[in-house]
């Protein structure tokens, strides 16, 4: 499964993002392939084991925050691995008319 998910603090002011960036590190600490650009943060891999890493991310940001927003996304594709990559694969090749 892919899940694009966002953790913002709140309650900490306008600048959120060295408080963001624990997020992130427990995401790159997780060892599952993952992506963050500047909305979201994408995780691949199985249910239990996405869902832990945004709970940690999310744990991470809220004992520095006294609020914590989470959005999350999910594809669920059984079976189906580097989804992440091959998406963005796909519109790029439209995109370049393949």
């Amino acid at each position: 499964m892919l899940v694009a998910f966002s953790v913002t603090p709140l309650g900490t002011g306008e600048d959120v993002g060295e408080l963001v960036a624990e997020a992130v590190r427990v995401v790159r600490a997780s060892g599952l392939p993952n992506r963050t650009d500047a909305m979201f943060t994408t995780v691949e891999g199985e249910w239990d084991e996405v869902m832990a890493v945004v709970k940690a991310a999310t744990d991470a940001v809220a004992a520095r925050a006294p609020r914590v927003s989470l959005v999350v996304k999910a594809d669920l594709r059984p079976g189906v691995t580097g989804a992440m990559d091959a998406k963005v694969e796909s519109v790029e090749r439209h995109l370049s008319g393949g």
